[in-house]
């Protein structure tokens, strides 16, 4: 079974995803854990840093859909780390996956971030691909050309922007940037267009589950919210 836990940053999918994966395994399943992206053990996975730290242009000149194909490629590196672990393992879960692409680069593709792409004539234009096209774009390339395996269910951590910035600035120091917040974490207004992007890919889907990390402006215990994702786990869990 895959799982992946996604959310804007913030939202608490490692550690969420780590202790997913300890009470699985003390209930006596195997159990893995991947996180993308794969900053230290991939090509795509370093120019994806390059790219959280600004290397590579600011987010408003970088075209979605070149960003979408840095993240493809992490995990089509990937793919036989991800393949091998599903083998050994009941469960393998993953901290972001094909969702996160979509939902970061497609709130991009329209709202108030279309027209803010910069062309080689340095005129800012729309993006050439609309919120839908990209999405089937994407998984065009993820699940088709690149044959990466769909998630059986995802858990979205659902948090409101401000309050997503509030926990990124209690982030400790990571591998791949040296700043307090990256490219992505910087702009709040972004964050929340990838938030509504999220909770659009999430409603109505079967294989979704919503998760709030917020009640009545103030963040939910930790614990609180893992028995939230087990449960939500419980019913696919059970058929193993």
């Amino acid at each position: 079974m895959l799982i992946a836990i996604e959310g804007i940053d913030g939202s608490g999918k490692g550690t969420q995803a780590r202790l997913l994966q300890q009470r699985l395994v003390a209930e006596g399943r195997t159990a893995a854990l991947l996180s993308f992206p794969r900053y230290a053990d991939t090509l795509f996975g370093g120019l994806i840093g390059d790219y959280l730290n600004g290397k590579l242009g600011t987010l408003d000149r970088v075209h979605p859909l070149l960003a979408a194909l840095l993240f493809a490629g992490d995990r089509f590196e990937s793919r036989d780390v991800l393949r091998a672990a599903c083998d050994a393992h009941d469960v393998v879960i993953l901290d972001r996956y094909v969702a996160s692409n979509i939902a970061h680069q497609g709130a991009r593709a329209a709202g108030e971030f279309v027209g803010r792409i910069a062309n080689p004539s340095g005129r800012l234009e729309k993006p050439s691909y609309e919120q839908d096209e990209l999405t089937a774009l994407i998984e065009q390339i993820e699940y088709g050309a690149f044959g990466l395996p769909r998630a059986d269910l995802t858990i979205l951590l659902d948090i409101p922007a401000e309050s997503a910035a509030v926990l990124i600035a209690r982030k400790k120091p990571r591998d791949y940037t040296d700043q307090a917040a990256d490219l992505h974490e910087a702009d709040l207004a972004y964050l929340d267009s990838v938030r509504q992007m999220y909770r659009r890919l999430a409603e109505g889907k079967h294989d979704w589950r919503i998760i709030p990390v917020v009640d009545s402006d103030e963040v939910r215990p930790i614990a609180e919210i893992a028995e939230d994702i087990h449960a939500a786990c419980g019913s696919a869990l059970r058929r193993l």
